[in-house]
């Protein structure tokens, strides 16, 4: 049996409409680290309170390392928790904050000095052990609420949006403290986020949520590569990926603008014989300006005027309106365009997606 098994697990609140979460089916390993992502009001954070303890499942079955959890307390669950709100206390030092739940639960206090010198020491906190909470930034105040959920050496961490709190250098500095946290502790983690760069570059698997229902769940580059429907397509990936209403006829791609294309047999196999209107979706790294690339598709490039241009540093991206929709294109940092300018592009054919004009799911 899998560490942690959810079952057909729905919630609905009292005078609800519909669910919050919907037939929710999921199995997590021992030591996976799990991101739950999507946008507001998907039942990301419903779910995450409900391994918790803190929301009753409506319907369906959740166990934890092999027992079912449905009507256990939380605190009889084996979780440790790490909020968005830090909830730290004002008037308590470093040290005492993290180890007032240890204390609570009555653990002898040379046991509980051994665990809270070590959280400081894994956390780089041993300058700031006996200052409070206003004396620290935003970022070691993080730091001291996972060393008060790491002391308590359980099974389960659940992290509700810890790092949504913090400016943009410091979520990615935290970022790399969780993930390292994550490989020395070896504990299963459950973090919500909704921030897909977030979720990309920490967990083992991500699951994609939309209205309460799971879209997809799997490896970060799996989805990348590899989305079930439109809606992952869009969410996963930034700048967000580029999509157009299309027109196919045979080996014939064409866009609302008039602009064609000509598919190779690999595309056109994966179309499975599909003609008619659809939606196809391309990444903005899979649109070449280069040279080598032109001259490759030379029989495909097409046509643009640059509106706006996006200087990143170690790339560029690029905006202009294609076959009736705007259209990302990101380059190197070598290939500067600025507004006004007239290029030329090709689409890497191997790199298209293609969805359902009524469904949105992914054709082949």
């Amino acid at each position: 049996m899998s560490f942690m098994e959810f079952k057909n697990i729905c919630k609905k609140y009292e005078n609800a409409e519909r669910n919050s979460v919907t037939d929710f089916n999921l199995t997590i390993e021992e030591k996976e680290f799990i991101a739950f992502v999507g946008p507001s009001g998907c039942g990301k954070s419903t779910t995450l309170r409900m391994v918790a303890g803190f929301e009753e499942i409506t319907s369906g079955d959740l166990y934890i390392d092999g027992k079912r959890v449905n009507d256990m307390a939380p605190r009889d669950r084996g979780i440790a928790m790490v909020f968005q709100n830090y909830a730290l206390y004002p008037h308590m030092t470093v040290e005492k904050n993290i180890g007032y739940g240890l204390r609570n639960m009555k653990v002898p206090e040379a046991e509980v000095q051994k665990k809270v010198d070590w959280a400081i020491r894994i956390l780089g906190l041993e300058e700031f052990r006996t200052r409070k909470p206003k004396n620290l930034s935003g970022g070691q105040r993080q730091r001291v609420a996972l060393g008060r959920a790491i002391v308590k050496n359980q099974k389960l961490f659940l992290m509700d949006e810890p790092l949504s709190n913090l400016d943009a250098k410091l979520r990615v500095s935290m970022r790399n403290e969780i993930s390292k946290l994550h490989r020395e502790l070896g504990t299963t983690t459950i973090y919500v986020t909704h921030d897909q760069v977030e979720a990309m570059t920490m967990a083992d698997r991500i699951v994609i949520m939309k209205d309460g229902v799971i879209q997809q769940a799997g490896a970060p580059m799996e989805l990348y590569e590899h989305p079930v429907n439109k809606f992952v397509a869009g969410f996963i990936g930034s700048p967000q990926m580029n999509f157009y209403p299309v027109t196919i006829h045979g080996k014939e791609l064409r866009f609302r603008d008039g602009s064609m294309i000509l598919l190779p047999d690999e595309v056109t196999a994966r179309l499975q014989g599909r003609n008619g209107e659809l939606i196809m979706g391309i990444r903005g790294e899979d649109l070449k300006l280069d040279a080598e690339s032109v001259k490759q598709y030379n029989d495909s490039i097409q046509r643009a005027v640059v509106e706006n241009a996006e200087v990143m540093g170690n790339e560029n991206n690029l905006y202009f309106t294609f076959g009736g929709s705007l259209t990302v294109a990101r380059v190197s940092k070598y290939e500067v365009s600025r507004i006004g300018d007239k290029i030329a592009f090709v689409f890497l054919p191997g790199k298209m997606h293609f969805f359902d004009k009524d469904t949105e799911n992914a054709i082949g």
